[in-house]
């Protein structure tokens, strides 16, 4: 045993200390059954496997080990260290990424997958682990960081991992990571552009074949998912691909529309869309402006479950609502069908964030003389007297108009003030329809924000650019449907939780909204609760730690 050296090189620098122990009371009964491989250098000898083998013989006493003595070129030994390391079942995941990284130097992946009985993704895998930055593999060694999130980490160069580590801060905080992650890759299935591309940016070519795909890169995201890792990349694809487009819509003539309400055209982003679309010529339509039908995607009964799965709903019922949903979808093909024959023209909307668009059918909506402005503004200051005949029709017209509106205005408000003196606030009865009508059409105007109003409920009021809102109101209660209250409800839920120094534990809002969500996703939440439990714990430990040295000092001071 005195002759024989570990090896400096050796790529395993981990050895579980009660394992060792445990094999080094085997070797006391037993003895070694499976001789050590070494080699010799001057007058002693270089482990090349076993090195677990000659610590627990040490530790049990032993002053001899059975060795096979081999000869090896300097390259070769650390290469038969590396396989006879990787083809452990308790390999550290970081070592063996670096070795595995190693043996990648001289072989192809798939290579070393058939030498250490691996599937090609998993050496794909290792081989991205190893591009960790000693911060985060420190977090990988203790088992606080997954596998699965180490490698979404190595998409980012190191400088961009070492911000991402000193953003989080001294703590581990999974959840903070997963969102600097999804903060900082695309979803390249939504993108605005054909990922098959290879002239968008010619210097860049196509993202199918991109090694910044993950799906190039071991499937990270899941099998054959592809998204970028790149986002200057992505950026500057995305906005070509809007360049073209506009470039499309001029040269063929269509009207181009971005998905922006009047109410919500001074938003900043859509002001830059609004300009773009200006600098380059076009005439700038709002949805305000137009009458869009889209072609209709026809219903499925895996799509009406999937609408319905948190209601208790019977198969009969089910089959009624795709009934339903197919009755207004030929509704919606027939009108889509006779598109043209209607005065609608070829357009192409698109997404005023993402860029992602789609071709329809649109037509400008026709203002009426009343609705128009462009005389009324010069007649505001003028009297009567001087007016011409038609001027003064307009402006009598133009005063009657605005009379109602006070009137109906004044109307209103005392209804309202009858209304707040009675006790309708402590009535009984069940909300009706028109109350539920009502709250969901108020909670959809004053709390539902545009992207939400677009993701969430895009078509809540239906088609209703021919409608006046009493109509509007009127449609919407003819096929008015508690899901989209409950919907509404659920919406609003999630947005009015508190953050900041309220949580779950001190505010009656979080903790009712925390204890509703249990029916839903209980097991996710328990996997969440289970994270910052053994992180709370490890913390509290190191605390009791301290407070007992503390105060074992504060008694020996007493003393």
């Amino acid at each position: 045993m005195s002759k024989i050296r570990p090896d400096l090189e050796q790529p395993r620098k981990t050895f579980n200390e009660d394992a060792l122990q445990q094999l080094s009371e085997s070797i006391e009964k037993h003895g070694v059954l499976q001789p050590i491989t070494v080699r010799q250098l001057n007058d002693h000898y270089i482990i090349v496997m076993g090195e677990r083998r000659y610590r627990a013989s040490k530790l049990a006493g032993k002053k001899t080990v059975p060795c096979i003595v081999r000869t090896y070129e300097n390259n070769d030994v650390l290469e038969v260290q590396i396989i006879e390391n990787l083809q452990r079942q308790d390999v550290e995941p970081t070592e063996e990424a670096e070795a595995i990284a190693y043996l990648s130097e001289k072989y192809a992946p798939t290579e070393i997958a058939k030498r250490l009985g691996r599937t090609d993704n998993f050496i794909r895998q290792r081989l991205k682990l190893a591009g960790l930055i000693d911060g985060f593999k420190h977090f990988v060694r203790n088992g606080e960081m997954t596998i699965s999130l180490g490698v979404g980490v190595v998409l980012f160069e190191p400088e961009e991992q070492q911000m991402m580590l000193e953003t989080m801060g001294e703590d581990y905080n999974a959840h903070q990571i997963n969102r600097m992650i999804k903060d900082q890759t695309y979803d390249l299935e939504k993108a605005s552009f054909d990922v098959n591309d290879k002239k968008l940016v010619p210097k860049a070519g196509s993202c199918v074949e991109c090694p910044f795909n993950a799906a190039n890169q071991g499937n990270l995201f899941g099998e054959g998912k592809m998204v970028c890792t790149k986002a200057a990349c992505f950026e500057t694809k995305k906005s070509k691909s809007f360049l073209n487009l506009i470039g499309k819509s001029k040269k063929e003539k269509i009207l181009l529309i971005p998905e922006i309400r009047q109410y919500w055209a001074d938003n900043e982003n859509n002001q830059l869309i609004i300009s773009q679309l200006e600098k380059n010529g076009l005439k700038v339509y709002l949805l305000d402006d137009v009458e869009i039908i889209e072609n209709p995607i026809e219903p499925t009964i895996e799509a009406i479950q999937k609408e319905y799965q948190h209601y208790d709903y019977s198969e009969d019922e089910l089959k009624a609502e795709l009934d339903e949903a197919m009755q207004n979808h030929n509704e919606a093909l027939e009108e889509y069908n006779s598109a043209r024959e209607n005065g609608f023209v070829n357009g192409i909307l698109f997404h005023p964030e993402t860029y992602r668009n789609k071709e329809v059918f649109m037509k400008i909506i026709e203002k009426t003389k009343d609705e128009s402005t462009d005389y009324s503004a010069p007649l505001a200051n003028r009297k009567m007297a001087d007016c011409t005949p038609e001027e003064q029709i307009v402006k009598i017209n133009e005063r009657e108009i605005r009379k109602k509106q006070i009137e109906n205005n004044k109307q209103f408000e005392e209804v309202v003030e009858m209304i707040r003196e009675t006790k309708y606030i402590d009535a009984k009865k069940t909300l009706s329809t028109d109350e539920m009508v009502a709250f969901s059409i108020s909670l959809f105007e004053n709390n539902v924000d545009y992207m939400s109003q677009q993701k969430y409920f895009s078509k809540f009021l239906g088609h209703t650019s021919k409608m006046t809102n009493v109509e509007m109101v009127e449609n919407f209660k003819k096929k008015f449907k508690k899901e989209i209250f409950h919907k509404l409800i659920r919406y609003m839920l999630t947005k009015q939780v508190h953050f900041g120094e309220s949580n779950h534990v001190n505010n009656l809002t979080n903790i009712s909204f925390y204890n509703a969500m249990q029916g839903y996703y209980k097991s996710k939440i328990a996997g969440i609760e289970k994270e910052y439990d053994e992180k709370r714990d490890k913390r509290e430990a190191r605390l009791k730690e301290r407070i007992t040295v503390l105060e074992k000092q504060i008694q020996e001071l007493n003393e």
